[in-house]
Protein backbone atom coordinates (compact mmCIF):
# COMPACT_ATOMS: atom_id res chain seq x y z
CA UNK A 1 0.00 0.00 0.00
CA UNK A 2 1.26 3.26 -1.04
CA UNK A 3 1.22 5.98 1.38
CA UNK A 4 0.50 9.49 0.94
CA UNK A 5 3.56 11.77 1.58
CA UNK A 6 3.45 15.73 2.30
CA UNK A 7 6.19 17.68 0.25
CA UNK A 8 4.91 20.96 1.34
CA UNK A 9 3.09 23.98 -0.87
CA UNK A 10 3.40 23.67 -4.14
CA UNK A 11 4.83 26.25 -6.32
CA UNK A 12 2.61 27.51 -9.40
CA UNK A 13 2.80 29.70 -11.88
CA UNK A 14 0.56 32.24 -10.31
CA UNK A 15 3.36 32.43 -7.09
CA UNK A 16 4.90 34.82 -8.79
CA UNK A 17 2.38 37.53 -7.14
CA UNK A 18 1.47 35.61 -4.32
CA UNK A 19 2.74 38.06 -1.98
CA UNK A 20 0.51 41.20 -3.56
CA UNK A 21 -2.62 38.85 -4.22
CA UNK A 22 -2.25 37.49 -0.27
CA UNK A 23 -2.32 41.10 0.91
CA UNK A 24 -5.25 42.35 -1.79
CA UNK A 25 -7.33 39.95 -0.91
CA UNK A 26 -7.41 40.08 3.15
CA UNK A 27 -6.89 43.96 2.62
CA UNK A 28 -9.67 44.45 0.24
CA UNK A 29 -12.05 42.11 2.30
CA UNK A 30 -11.26 44.07 5.66
CA UNK A 31 -11.76 47.43 3.74
CA UNK A 32 -15.27 46.35 2.51
CA UNK A 33 -16.12 44.79 5.80
CA UNK A 34 -15.69 48.28 7.44
CA UNK A 35 -17.17 50.56 4.84
CA UNK A 36 -20.57 48.40 5.20
CA UNK A 37 -20.33 48.29 8.75
CA UNK A 38 -19.90 51.93 9.26
CA UNK A 39 -22.80 52.48 6.34
CA UNK A 40 -24.72 49.53 7.73
CA UNK A 41 -27.60 52.00 9.07
CA UNK A 42 -27.67 53.70 5.72
CA UNK A 43 -27.80 50.53 3.62
CA UNK A 44 -30.31 49.46 5.86
CA UNK A 45 -32.77 52.58 4.82
CA UNK A 46 -32.34 51.77 1.57
CA UNK A 47 -35.29 50.51 -0.52
CA UNK A 48 -33.81 48.03 -2.87
CA UNK A 49 -36.98 47.01 -4.69
CA UNK A 50 -37.55 50.39 -5.71
CA UNK A 51 -34.04 51.48 -6.94
CA UNK A 52 -33.57 51.85 -10.31
CA UNK A 53 -31.42 53.97 -12.56
CA UNK A 54 -34.36 56.82 -13.09
CA UNK A 55 -35.04 57.56 -9.31
CA UNK A 56 -31.45 57.17 -8.12
CA UNK A 57 -31.48 60.71 -7.07
CA UNK A 58 -33.64 59.25 -3.95
CA UNK A 59 -30.96 57.99 -2.67
CA UNK A 60 -29.01 60.16 -0.52
CA UNK A 61 -25.18 59.88 0.21
CA UNK A 62 -23.25 61.74 2.72
CA UNK A 63 -20.08 62.25 1.14
CA UNK A 64 -18.07 63.92 4.31
CA UNK A 65 -18.84 60.85 5.84
CA UNK A 66 -18.23 58.36 3.28
CA UNK A 67 -14.54 60.27 3.13
CA UNK A 68 -14.47 60.00 6.79
CA UNK A 69 -15.21 56.04 6.49
CA UNK A 70 -12.56 55.70 3.88
CA UNK A 71 -10.16 56.92 6.02
CA UNK A 72 -11.13 54.98 8.94
CA UNK A 73 -10.80 51.91 6.98
CA UNK A 74 -7.96 52.69 4.91
CA UNK A 75 -6.02 53.13 8.94
CA UNK A 76 -7.63 49.56 10.05
CA UNK A 77 -6.22 47.97 6.88
CA UNK A 78 -2.81 49.58 7.82
CA UNK A 79 -2.80 49.09 11.38
CA UNK A 80 -4.17 45.15 10.41
CA UNK A 81 -1.26 44.96 7.84
CA UNK A 82 1.52 46.15 10.60
CA UNK A 83 0.46 43.58 13.42
CA UNK A 84 0.21 40.93 10.95
CA UNK A 85 3.56 41.62 10.03
CA UNK A 86 5.00 41.80 13.48
CA UNK A 87 3.45 38.90 15.04
CA UNK A 88 3.21 36.38 11.84
CA UNK A 89 5.95 37.86 10.05
CA UNK A 90 7.27 34.07 9.63
CA UNK A 91 4.26 33.61 7.39
CA UNK A 92 5.09 36.42 5.71
CA UNK A 93 8.64 35.16 4.84
CA UNK A 94 7.27 32.14 3.47
CA UNK A 95 5.31 33.32 1.10
CA UNK A 96 8.26 35.50 -0.14
CA UNK A 97 9.77 32.17 -0.35
CA UNK A 98 7.56 30.54 -2.49
CA UNK A 99 7.17 33.74 -4.74
CA UNK A 100 10.67 33.44 -5.39
CA UNK A 101 10.88 30.06 -5.95
CA UNK A 102 8.17 30.76 -8.58
CA UNK A 103 10.15 33.90 -10.12
CA UNK A 104 13.43 31.32 -10.09
CA UNK A 105 11.54 29.10 -12.26
CA UNK A 106 10.24 31.91 -14.54
CA UNK A 107 13.25 34.04 -15.19
CA UNK A 108 15.70 31.63 -15.95
CA UNK A 109 12.87 29.76 -18.38
CA UNK A 110 13.11 26.25 -16.57
CA UNK A 111 9.25 25.25 -18.26
CA UNK A 112 7.66 24.47 -21.46
CA UNK A 113 5.46 26.65 -23.58
CA UNK A 114 3.89 26.40 -26.67
CA UNK A 115 2.53 29.49 -28.06
CA UNK A 116 -1.23 30.17 -28.83
CA UNK A 117 -2.67 32.52 -30.81
CA UNK A 118 -4.01 35.33 -28.65
CA UNK A 119 -8.42 36.66 -29.25
CA UNK A 120 -9.04 40.27 -30.45
CA UNK A 121 -11.66 42.15 -29.11
CA UNK A 122 -13.91 40.68 -31.57
CA UNK A 123 -13.98 37.51 -31.29
CA UNK A 124 -14.83 36.92 -34.80
CA UNK A 125 -11.70 38.62 -36.10
CA UNK A 126 -8.89 36.70 -35.62
CA UNK A 127 -5.78 38.51 -34.09
CA UNK A 128 -2.58 38.01 -35.27
CA UNK A 129 -0.86 38.00 -32.01
CA UNK A 130 0.62 35.13 -30.05
CA UNK A 131 0.89 34.65 -26.15
CA UNK A 132 2.81 32.10 -24.67
CA UNK A 133 1.20 29.17 -22.86
CA UNK A 134 2.83 27.23 -20.11
CA UNK A 135 2.25 23.47 -20.98
CA UNK A 136 4.90 21.97 -18.15
CA UNK A 137 5.60 23.90 -14.82
CA UNK A 138 8.18 21.89 -12.71
CA UNK A 139 6.88 20.43 -9.54
CA UNK A 140 8.62 22.46 -6.68
CA UNK A 141 7.50 21.78 -3.30
CA UNK A 142 7.85 24.28 -0.14
CA UNK A 143 7.88 23.33 3.45
CA UNK A 144 9.13 25.07 6.65
CA UNK A 145 9.22 22.53 9.84
CA UNK A 146 11.02 22.65 13.17
CA UNK A 147 13.33 25.50 11.76
CA UNK A 148 14.14 23.64 8.95
CA UNK A 149 12.75 24.71 4.78
CA UNK A 150 12.79 21.52 2.87
CA UNK A 151 12.44 22.60 -1.00
CA UNK A 152 11.66 19.44 -2.55
CA UNK A 153 12.16 19.36 -6.96
CA UNK A 154 11.15 16.64 -9.45
CA UNK A 155 13.94 15.11 -11.38
CA UNK A 156 12.19 13.74 -14.66
CA UNK A 157 15.23 13.55 -16.77
CA UNK A 158 14.32 16.25 -18.91
CA UNK A 159 17.08 19.36 -20.61
CA UNK A 160 16.50 21.01 -16.91
CA UNK A 161 17.69 18.28 -14.92
CA UNK A 162 21.46 19.84 -14.46
CA UNK A 163 20.00 22.91 -13.51
CA UNK A 164 17.45 22.01 -10.80
CA UNK A 165 19.88 19.21 -9.58
CA UNK A 166 22.41 22.55 -8.26
CA UNK A 167 20.40 24.71 -6.89
CA UNK A 168 22.34 25.33 -3.89
CA UNK A 169 24.23 28.55 -4.56
CA UNK A 170 20.31 30.02 -5.97
CA UNK A 171 18.76 29.36 -2.99
CA UNK A 172 21.01 30.22 -0.27
CA UNK A 173 21.58 33.77 -1.43
CA UNK A 174 17.55 34.14 -2.96
CA UNK A 175 16.36 32.76 0.33
CA UNK A 176 18.93 34.10 2.61
CA UNK A 177 19.22 31.02 4.41
CA UNK A 178 22.03 28.12 5.01
CA UNK A 179 22.23 25.18 2.74
CA UNK A 180 22.36 22.38 5.92
CA UNK A 181 21.68 18.90 3.46
CA UNK A 182 21.25 17.36 0.45
CA UNK A 183 19.57 14.09 -0.63
CA UNK A 184 18.34 12.40 -3.92
CA UNK A 185 15.14 10.65 -2.76
CA UNK A 186 12.21 8.41 -4.78
CA UNK A 187 13.07 10.90 -8.33
CA UNK A 188 13.07 13.98 -5.79
CA UNK A 189 15.87 16.12 -4.88
CA UNK A 190 15.67 17.22 -1.30
CA UNK A 191 17.05 20.93 -0.65
CA UNK A 192 16.95 21.56 3.66
CA UNK A 193 18.06 25.06 4.57
CA UNK A 194 18.45 26.61 7.99
CA UNK A 195 15.75 28.93 8.22
CA UNK A 196 16.43 32.06 10.18
CA UNK A 197 19.83 30.67 11.66
CA UNK A 198 20.61 32.99 14.44
CA UNK A 199 17.52 32.70 15.88
CA UNK A 200 19.17 29.45 16.30
CA UNK A 201 21.52 30.00 18.59
CA UNK A 202 21.60 28.73 21.93
CA UNK A 203 22.98 29.66 25.31
CA UNK A 204 25.50 28.03 26.69
CA UNK A 205 23.50 26.61 29.99
CA UNK A 206 21.62 24.32 26.47
CA UNK A 207 25.08 23.00 25.44
CA UNK A 208 24.09 19.09 26.07
CA UNK A 209 26.54 16.83 26.01
CA UNK A 210 24.94 13.23 25.91
CA UNK A 211 24.78 9.91 23.82
CA UNK A 212 27.88 10.39 22.06
CA UNK A 213 27.03 13.65 20.68
CA UNK A 214 27.31 17.40 21.36
CA UNK A 215 24.19 20.24 21.07
CA UNK A 216 25.90 23.66 19.74
CA UNK A 217 22.89 24.70 18.30
CA UNK A 218 19.31 23.92 17.90
CA UNK A 219 19.34 22.35 14.94
CA UNK A 220 23.14 21.41 15.00
CA UNK A 221 25.12 18.38 16.76
CA UNK A 222 28.31 17.47 16.46
CA UNK A 223 27.54 13.50 16.82
CA UNK A 224 31.72 12.39 17.80
CA UNK A 225 30.88 8.68 18.51
CA UNK A 226 29.92 8.87 14.84
CA UNK A 227 31.69 11.80 13.27
CA UNK A 228 34.91 12.15 15.50
CA UNK A 229 37.37 15.08 16.00
CA UNK A 230 36.89 18.25 15.57
CA UNK A 231 38.83 21.26 13.54
CA UNK A 232 38.52 24.23 14.83
CA UNK A 233 40.16 27.54 13.19
CA UNK A 234 39.60 31.16 13.42
CA UNK A 235 41.46 34.15 13.75
CA UNK A 236 41.50 37.12 17.03
CA UNK A 237 38.39 38.13 18.27
CA UNK A 238 36.84 35.47 16.52
CA UNK A 239 35.32 33.83 19.55
CA UNK A 240 37.54 30.58 19.48
CA UNK A 241 38.99 30.69 22.93
CA UNK A 242 35.03 30.81 24.10
CA UNK A 243 34.12 28.58 22.00
CA UNK A 244 36.58 25.94 23.00
CA UNK A 245 35.97 26.45 26.72
CA UNK A 246 32.04 26.32 25.95
CA UNK A 247 33.56 22.73 25.21
CA UNK A 248 35.21 22.00 27.76
CA UNK A 249 32.38 22.98 30.21
CA UNK A 250 29.94 21.09 28.13
CA UNK A 251 32.02 18.01 27.84
CA UNK A 252 33.23 17.74 31.87
CA UNK A 253 29.00 17.48 32.67
CA UNK A 254 29.66 13.63 31.09
CA UNK A 255 32.21 11.21 32.77
CA UNK A 256 34.77 12.05 29.99
CA UNK A 257 38.78 12.67 30.91
CA UNK A 258 39.63 16.09 29.36
CA UNK A 259 43.84 16.63 28.17
CA UNK A 260 44.30 20.45 27.11
CA UNK A 261 47.72 21.87 25.97
CA UNK A 262 48.07 25.75 25.27
CA UNK A 263 51.61 26.51 23.72
CA UNK A 264 50.46 30.11 23.85
CA UNK A 265 50.09 29.55 27.79
CA UNK A 266 46.73 32.01 26.81
CA UNK A 267 43.53 31.38 27.76
CA UNK A 268 43.30 27.60 28.48
CA UNK A 269 46.47 28.01 30.73
CA UNK A 270 44.34 29.54 33.01
CA UNK A 271 42.29 26.39 33.62
CA UNK A 272 45.95 24.77 35.42
CA UNK A 273 44.70 26.49 38.44
CA UNK A 274 40.99 24.30 38.38
CA UNK A 275 41.44 20.77 36.55
CA UNK A 276 44.06 18.21 35.92
CA UNK A 277 45.94 17.73 32.66
CA UNK A 278 46.79 21.03 31.62
CA UNK A 279 50.04 22.11 29.78
CA UNK A 280 51.15 24.95 28.37
CA UNK A 281 55.46 23.83 28.38
CA UNK A 282 56.51 22.19 25.23
CA UNK A 283 58.35 19.12 26.66
CA UNK A 284 55.00 18.74 29.19
CA UNK A 285 53.01 18.86 25.94
CA UNK A 286 54.81 16.09 24.05
CA UNK A 287 54.41 13.94 27.16
CA UNK A 288 50.73 14.20 27.07
CA UNK A 289 50.63 13.57 23.39
CA UNK A 290 52.44 10.42 24.75
CA UNK A 291 50.57 9.58 27.05
CA UNK A 292 46.83 10.04 25.37
CA UNK A 293 48.57 7.98 22.07
CA UNK A 294 49.22 5.29 24.52
CA UNK A 295 46.57 5.48 26.48
CA UNK A 296 44.19 4.60 23.01
CA UNK A 297 46.49 1.72 22.19
CA UNK A 298 46.13 0.10 25.48
CA UNK A 299 42.48 0.58 25.38
CA UNK A 300 42.41 -1.19 21.35
CA UNK A 301 43.65 -4.03 23.07
CA UNK A 302 42.25 -3.92 26.51
CA UNK A 303 38.83 -3.45 25.10
CA UNK A 304 38.69 -7.03 23.01
CA UNK A 305 39.73 -8.92 26.28
CA UNK A 306 37.00 -7.21 28.27
CA UNK A 307 33.73 -9.36 28.93
CA UNK A 308 30.55 -8.25 26.58
CA UNK A 309 33.00 -7.10 23.98
CA UNK A 310 31.53 -7.06 20.21
CA UNK A 311 32.72 -6.89 16.93
CA UNK A 312 31.29 -3.92 15.49
CA UNK A 313 30.69 -1.72 19.10
CA UNK A 314 32.52 1.20 20.73
CA UNK A 315 33.88 2.10 23.91
CA UNK A 316 30.67 3.33 25.12
CA UNK A 317 29.23 -0.60 24.46
CA UNK A 318 31.48 -1.63 27.64
CA UNK A 319 30.60 1.44 29.34
CA UNK A 320 34.47 2.92 28.85
CA UNK A 321 34.54 7.10 29.29
CA UNK A 322 35.31 9.03 26.30
CA UNK A 323 38.93 11.25 26.28
CA UNK A 324 39.52 14.25 24.21
CA UNK A 325 42.74 16.25 23.66
CA UNK A 326 42.15 19.66 23.56
CA UNK A 327 44.73 21.38 21.39
CA UNK A 328 44.78 24.77 21.20
CA UNK A 329 47.59 26.86 18.52
CA UNK A 330 47.76 23.68 17.24
CA UNK A 331 50.42 25.05 14.04
CA UNK A 332 52.26 27.63 16.39
CA UNK A 333 53.10 24.58 18.86
CA UNK A 334 54.27 22.80 15.76
CA UNK A 335 56.22 25.77 14.37
CA UNK A 336 58.28 25.62 17.70
CA UNK A 337 58.92 21.90 16.94
CA UNK A 338 62.26 20.84 15.22
CA UNK A 339 61.73 18.26 12.28
CA UNK A 340 62.37 15.24 13.85
CA UNK A 341 60.04 15.85 16.66
CA UNK A 342 57.14 17.57 14.75
CA UNK A 343 57.55 13.92 12.52
CA UNK A 344 57.23 12.08 15.55
CA UNK A 345 53.96 14.29 17.02
CA UNK A 346 52.31 14.65 13.25
CA UNK A 347 52.63 10.48 13.01
CA UNK A 348 50.82 9.80 16.55
CA UNK A 349 48.26 12.51 15.82
CA UNK A 350 47.43 10.56 12.27
CA UNK A 351 47.52 7.51 14.30
CA UNK A 352 44.72 9.38 16.93
CA UNK A 353 42.57 10.44 14.24
CA UNK A 354 42.48 7.49 12.29
CA UNK A 355 41.87 4.56 15.53
CA UNK A 356 40.67 6.56 17.94
CA UNK A 357 36.58 6.74 16.72
CA UNK A 358 36.48 2.73 18.30
CA UNK A 359 38.10 3.45 21.54
CA UNK A 360 36.95 6.90 22.19
CA UNK A 361 39.91 8.72 21.78
CA UNK A 362 38.97 12.15 20.44
CA UNK A 363 40.86 15.13 18.88
CA UNK A 364 39.63 18.89 18.97
CA UNK A 365 42.57 20.91 17.29
CA UNK A 366 42.00 24.73 17.12
CA UNK A 367 44.86 26.64 15.15
CA UNK A 368 44.07 30.54 13.28
CA UNK A 369 44.63 28.91 9.54
CA UNK A 370 44.63 24.95 9.18
CA UNK A 371 48.26 25.13 7.37
CA UNK A 372 48.51 22.34 4.98
CA UNK A 373 51.93 21.42 6.01
CA UNK A 374 50.53 20.33 9.39
CA UNK A 375 47.38 18.72 8.53
CA UNK A 376 48.32 17.35 5.04
CA UNK A 377 48.44 13.41 3.58
CA UNK A 378 44.98 13.32 4.80
CA UNK A 379 44.73 14.23 8.56
CA UNK A 380 42.41 17.29 7.79
CA UNK A 381 39.89 14.71 6.17
CA UNK A 382 39.64 13.22 9.37
CA UNK A 383 38.31 16.15 11.01
CA UNK A 384 34.82 15.46 10.74
CA UNK A 385 33.30 18.13 12.40
CA UNK A 386 35.07 21.81 11.28
CA UNK A 387 34.46 25.20 12.09
CA UNK A 388 35.68 28.48 10.80
CA UNK A 389 35.23 31.36 13.06
CA UNK A 390 35.50 35.29 12.47
CA UNK A 391 37.22 35.98 9.36
CA UNK A 392 38.75 34.57 7.37
CA UNK A 393 40.72 34.53 3.72
CA UNK A 394 39.43 32.55 0.62
CA UNK A 395 42.77 30.48 0.80
CA UNK A 396 41.60 29.91 4.86
CA UNK A 397 38.54 28.56 3.34
CA UNK A 398 39.66 26.30 0.98
CA UNK A 399 42.14 25.13 3.04
CA UNK A 400 39.36 24.30 6.07
CA UNK A 401 37.03 23.04 3.64
CA UNK A 402 38.49 22.02 0.64
CA UNK A 403 37.53 22.72 -2.42
CA UNK A 404 34.22 24.69 -2.71
CA UNK A 405 31.77 27.09 -4.35
CA UNK A 406 30.27 28.48 -1.30
CA UNK A 407 30.15 32.05 -1.01
CA UNK A 408 30.78 33.04 2.18
CA UNK A 409 29.88 36.38 3.99
CA UNK A 410 30.96 38.19 6.90
CA UNK A 411 28.75 39.75 9.72
CA UNK A 412 30.04 41.42 12.28
CA UNK A 413 28.74 39.06 14.74
CA UNK A 414 31.14 37.26 17.27
CA UNK A 415 31.06 33.60 17.37
CA UNK A 416 29.72 33.52 14.19
CA UNK A 417 31.39 31.35 11.63
CA UNK A 418 30.69 28.38 9.21
CA UNK A 419 30.65 24.65 9.85
CA UNK A 420 30.31 21.59 8.03
CA UNK A 421 28.96 18.21 10.30
CA UNK A 422 30.31 15.79 8.50
CA UNK A 423 28.04 16.11 5.14
CA UNK A 424 30.42 17.96 3.17
CA UNK A 425 27.70 20.97 3.13
CA UNK A 426 28.93 23.95 4.46
CA UNK A 427 26.54 26.23 6.30
CA UNK A 428 26.55 29.52 8.54
CA UNK A 429 27.41 28.96 12.42
CA UNK A 430 27.00 30.81 15.99
CA UNK A 431 28.81 29.60 18.89
CA UNK A 432 26.47 29.36 22.51
CA UNK A 433 26.31 32.54 23.76
CA UNK A 434 28.12 33.13 26.79
CA UNK A 435 26.25 35.80 29.29
CA UNK A 436 28.32 38.49 30.64
CA UNK A 437 29.84 37.62 33.77
CA UNK A 438 30.21 33.87 33.26
CA UNK A 439 33.32 33.02 35.15
CA UNK A 440 34.57 29.57 33.04
CA UNK A 441 37.37 28.62 36.04
CA UNK A 442 34.66 29.19 38.48
CA UNK A 443 32.32 26.98 36.93
CA UNK A 444 34.47 24.07 35.68
CA UNK A 445 36.06 24.04 38.86
CA UNK A 446 32.30 23.31 40.60
CA UNK A 447 32.43 20.51 38.01
CA UNK A 448 35.39 19.03 38.67
CA UNK A 449 34.89 19.08 42.88
CA UNK A 450 31.32 17.46 41.95
CA UNK A 451 33.50 14.69 39.31
CA UNK A 452 35.67 14.13 42.35
CA UNK A 453 32.95 13.33 45.08
CA UNK A 454 30.92 10.83 42.65
CA UNK A 455 33.92 9.50 42.04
Amino acid sequence: MKYYIYRGKRIHVADKDLVFHFAAAYLVFIFLLVILLLHSRTIMRIDWKNISLLNKGKVHFDIPYMIISIVIASAICLTVSALYYHYYIDYIKQLFHRQKLARMILENKWYEAEQVQSNSFFKDIPSGKTKERITHFPKMYYRLENGLIHIQVEITLGKYQDQLLHLEKKLESGLYCELTDKELKDSYVEYTLLYDTIANRISIEDVQAEHGKLRLMKNIWWEYDKLPHMLIAGGTGGGKSYFILTLIEALLCTNSILYVLDPKNSDLADLEAVMPNVYYKKDDMIACIDKFYDGMMKRNEDMKQMEGYKTGENYAYLGLPANFLIFDEYVAFMEMLGSKESNAVLNKLKQLVMLGRQSGYFLILACQRPDAKYLGDGIRDQFNFRVALGRMSEMGYGMMFGETDKDFFLKQIKGRGYVDTGTSVISEFYTPLVPKGHDFLNEIDKLIVKAEKTD
